[in-house]
This record gives structure tokens, sequence and C-alpha cells, in this order.
């Protein structure tokens, strides 16, 4: 049973010729060169199974980079093609801002390389929490943040 094709790709003279360069660039990835190809082929009349069989990859992938050309709109020439940008972490919404900075890291560091308090043998995750909340380093911290932190600055706990 055939599918009809919902996305067509119609392409300009411009985006044809941008799309060209692409594939014969290799100032590009090979995954943008064959998406380049992709329209490219799409855009002949030729199924996805045709195109994916020329380029060397999924029917899905083809669907897909149709699709998103499609979508993108009518600068989507090289849209479609290349990578999409990753918001920055601080940028992203819903995120809670980070706990420690680097003067914060350094307090964090120098605490849990130091002597452990009286009456413990070593420092622990809520010894340190606690010890940090006291000495007004933050004003809250959870022991998982304060685990990672360590792990990333390569430091031991006791």
């Amino acid at each position: 049973m055939s599918r009809l094709k919902i996305h067509i790709v119609a392409l300009t003279d411009a985006e044809r010729e941008q799309l060209t360069g692409i594939t014969k660039n290799h100032r590009y990835s090979q995954r943008e060169r064959n998406r380049a190809r992709i329209l490219l082929l799409s855009e002949q009349g030729q199924t996805d199974i045709q195109v994916a069989e020329q380029v060397g990859c999924s029917w899905m992938t083809v669907r897909n980079v149709r699709l998103r050309f499609c979508l993108a709109g009518t600068d989507a020439g090289a849209g479609a093609v290349t990578a999409k940008q990753r918001v920055k972490r601080a940028e992203q919404k819903n995120r809670a801002p980070r706990v420690f900075d680097g003067e914060k890291e350094a307090h964090l560091v120098a605490l849990a390389c130091s002597a452990p308090p009286e009456g413990a043998e070593r420092w622990t995750l809520r010894l340190l929490k606690d010890r940090l909340i006291e000495m007004q380093v933050v004003d809250r911290v959870g022991t998982e943040t304060i685990r990672r932190t360590l792990k990333k600055m390569n430091s031991s706990r006791g």
C-alpha cells in the first residue's frame, strides 16, 4: 500500500544551488552532506526508500529531513541540513540557577579536604551540607548537588 507524501520538497534555484554546494564541499560533515543529497533527490520525486538506498541511510531519516525542511519555512535550505543549535543550559527555561559558582566550589572543596568535625570519622554529604549552610556559603543545597560537584572536581570526601 502506497502512502501519499504529505511534505513535498520544492526547492528554489538558490536553495538547489546552495544544497549542491554543500554536497560537494568537505567543510561540511558527512551527515550534513547526506541531508543535502536527501533534499535534492527528494525534489526529483523519488520515494523515501529509493532516496535512502542511494544515500545509505534509513527511510525514516529521509522522512525526518523532508519534514524538517518543509516545516522550517522559506529559509530552510541550510536549516534542514545543518545541525540544530543546542540551547545553552543557562538559557533553558524551567531550570534552577547553579548553586555553586567558583568561589562556593572552592569553599566546598576546602571543607571536604579539611579534618572532619569532632565525633565523625569522615565528612559525609549531610555533614558537608549542614556545615555549608551553617557557614552561610549557600542558603540551601542538596546532597546530590554536593556529590556531583565533588565528583566534577575530582575530590574525595575524606
